[in-house]
């Protein structure tokens, strides 16, 4: 079985490090739904939605 990918609390992006790269914190869960992988933030209407200003891969949901 696979091991899910832990996601940061905060701005809901999949991280690998112990720091998020986008807001900094170390807040991070592996219980979380779906995702959406943003590439250009300034045009993507998802990303305006989820307040997202940062390419790169995303959960919609996080606990």
């Amino acid at each position: 079985m696979a091991v899910k990918e832990k996601v940061c609390r905060n701005c809901k992006r999949f991280v690998t490090g112990s720091v998020c790269p986008v807001c900094n914190e170390s807040n991070f869960s592996r219980s979380w739904k779906g995702v959406v992988v943003i590439n250009d933030p300034k045009d993507s209407e998802i990303a305006k939605i989820m307040g997202i200003t940062v390419p790169g891969k995303y959960c919609i949901w996080v606990k």
